[in-house]
């Protein structure tokens, strides 16, 4: 009967954790094909910082992370062979593609919260709306829930 509590116990605590979700999936809704774009202008975002912090035994610790949105997007589209512009010439403009980012939601999650955003891809010969996708992130801070949300967006955007 002493061992019967304890396990009740650990499995409460392992269904609690086991139940509190996971991240929604993400969505993408598409208009029109990426075929043929070579050429990506993205809007310019601030610095998001994020950080967290933890006491053991009277000793304090803190972990400070900084992401910019725009830094990460521009290394993704890097990595899929698109040319990043600083502005849109209009003898280019039919190839090249216009990224908006933007913080759309928060949700409680596990013992915090997620950061969802949503990237918006334009092309700039018409402002004709190509792809919107939306997606969550959680990590140790801010910043690593917004680095997460994008890489997942845009893995699910260029799949």
């Amino acid at each position: 009967m002493k061992y019967v509590k304890p396990l009740l116990l650990t499995l409460l605590v392992v269904l609690a954790f086991t139940s509190c979700g996971s991240l929604k999936p993400v969505t993408v809704t598409r208009n029109a094909s990426l075929e043929g774009y070579h050429y990506a202008y993205i809007n310019s975002t601030s610095t998001k910082v994020g950080s967290t912090g933890s006491v053991y035994n009277g000793i304090g610790a803190s972990v400070t992370r900084s992401t910019n949105p725009s830094d990460v997007i521009s290394g993704f589209l890097m990595k899929h062979g698109f040319i990043i512009v600083p502005e849109i010439k209009p003898d280019e403009a039919k190839e090249t593609i216009v990224v908006n980012y933007a913080e759309t939601g928060r949700r409680n999650l596990n013992l915090g919260y997620t950061i969802e955003i949503t990237i918006q891809i334009l092309s700039a010969n018409d402002n004709l709306l190509l792809c919107t996708g939306t997606a969550e992130g959680q990590g140790e801070t801010e910043a690593d829930d917004i680095r997460i949300a994008i890489t997942r967006c845009l893995a699910e955007i260029f799949k």
